[in-house]
């Protein structure tokens, strides 16, 4: 298959969300209040999605949940900020024929049987569940841009398909060997303790320790010295490495949940950031997402949307915070040409645009689905689906749908996308580099790593060295791996 009148170019696939038994289970009500005087954290502008998207690869894997330990005492009232907590603290395409000029993967069916592709390292304690059912890897899609150059495959990575949902963890951050909580609290303290504070021996704990381990680390401080962890290293530093050093120790979904109160908190509204979230995260994610925000905050996040946008854009996110898309990897090449059908008839194919046919298929279908749909379309339009949606929408329901669609081609790609734009150009949107940076260093920031410096011939690294500086700087090239 073929993309008329584009170069052909492509994203190397990528294994997608983690498997329904790696979730952690979402913690009782009230448990983690979060600080008054957190810095802002928020989406700062993004530029716009080029018109012609990523090719190729699939899902990704969720972020790790939270540990038990410990609690959150003191929830904050309903629509109150968010205040950080002094108490107990926050616990303890199918095969075919392929593009011209791009190197092929082998050609692969999505109900195939067991692959094992070998990867130095692994993960620890073995490896983690597949994503797949049955064994199949979607075929990656692969649509050009004039703006990005081709894209060689990805070394080879460690896949096990050996349950319901296949996943490959990929972070720069893994657990740490031989971790001992109480040894990492003693560390800590002494580097805050008397005149000045040895920035560089937190920022050796806290990038290298898994967001479980911080946990426990926190509640073993607790335990250790009857103070709060946070409150301490509030008190020790400031600005940026601040705001950064509070989002490596909040978990996971807290973190999203903050992240779309701030967003939506005050005057105006941070849409990048209800993007980003919302159309990014696995069904279970947002679930737990919607839990936390009305345990934590008070409020219920749906009516909040409701409040805060309008129009399709309203009832896009609307879509994404159901959490029910379907996530069944097996694609239907029939209902792939009838989506692509009713797709160009929605758009393409009359006078005006039908939103609701576009919001129905790219809100419910699989990732796996919509990429061999795009293909679809392609042959059939003459033109791929990212260039469709910008030409029938605009503003911010545009950049919701397309990153739907990029996310389902290459989630990494989107991301490193993400964190070019908050570099590029004077000054620099930290709150956008920190929670992307965050969010997915125990997920897939080694392949965004990758995508980087393809998309833009030069390292995140790199990036992140001549647009920070300090303690700031050393902290978030320690979580990027440089």
């Amino acid at each position: 298959m073929s993309y008329p009148g584009y170069t052909p170019t492509g994203y190397p696939p990528f294994p997608g969300y983690p498997p329904a038994g790696q979730e952690s289970s979402f913690p009782p009500p009230g448990q983690y209040p979060y600080p008054s005087g957190f810095p802002p954290m928020g989406g700062g502008a993004y530029p716009p999605a080029p018109s012609s998207g990523y090719p190729g690869a699939g899902g990704y894997p969720a972020p790790g949940g939270y540990p038990a330990p410990g609690g959150y005492p003191g929830a904050p009232q309903p629509g109150g900020a968010p205040s950080y907590p002094g108490g107990q603290g926050f616990g303890a395409p199918p095969g075919g024929a392929g593009f011209s000029g791009y190197p092929q993967p082998p050609s692969q069916s999505y109900g195939g049987g067991p692959a094992q592709v070998p990867v130095p390292g692994g993960f620890p304690g073995g490896p983690m569940p597949s994503q797949y059912p049955g064994g199949q890897t979607p075929y990656p899609s692969q649509i050009s841009t004039e703006s990005f150059p081709s894209y060689p495959v990805f070394s080879p990575i460690s896949l096990d398909y050996s349950s319901e949902l296949a996943t490959v963890t990929q972070g720069t951050i893994r657990p740490a060997a031989n971790f001992d909580a109480m040894r990492d609290a003693e560390i800590l303290r002494k580097a805050m303790k008397g005149f000045g504070t040895d920035e560089q021996a937190i920022i050796d704990i806290v990038a290298n320790r898994s967001n479980d381990q911080r946990q426990k680390i926190k509640a073993a401080f607790k335990t250790m010295y009857g103070k709060d962890l946070i409150k301490d290293l509030k008190s020790e530093l400031s600005g940026n490495m601040e705001e950064l050093i509070l989002a490596l120790f909040m978990p996971s979904t807290y973190y999203d949940a903050w992240s779309l109160r701030n967003a939506m908190k005050g005057a105006g509204t941070q849409e990048r950031v209800l993007i980003e979230i919302l159309c990014t995260r696995t069904n279970q994610e947002i679930r737990e997402i919607v839990r936390c925000y009305q345990s934590e905050f008070g409020r219920d996040l749906e009516k909040d949307i409701r409040s805060d946008t309008s129009g399709h854009f309203e009832r896009l996110l609307v879509s994404m915070c159901q959490g029910n898309r379907d996530e069944n990897q097996n694609v239907n090449p029939q209902m792939a040409q009838e989506d692509a059908q009713r797709l160009y008839q929605a758009g393409e194919g009359r006078l005006g645009t039908d939103e609701s046919c576009f919001n129905m298929i790219l809100a419910t279908r699989s990732f796996p689905q919509l990429k061999a749909t795009m293909e679809a379309y392609s042959r059939m339009a003459n033109r791929d689906l990212l260039s469709s949606v910008g030409r029938e929408f605009s503003g911010n329901v545009e950049s919701g749908l397309k990153t739907i669609l990029q996310c389902a081609l290459n989630c990494p790609a989107f991301f490193a996308e993400r964190l070019y734009y908050s570099m590029k150009g004077a000054g620099t949107d930290d709150s956008t580099l920190v929670r992307i940076v965050v969010t997915r260093s125990e997920i897939d920031l080694v392949q965004i790593k990758q995508m980087f410096s393809q998309m833009y011939q030069k390292t995140l690294g790199t990036m992140i060295a001549s647009d920070t500086s300090g303690d700031y700087r050393r902290l978030l090239l320690a979580i990027v791996g440089q």
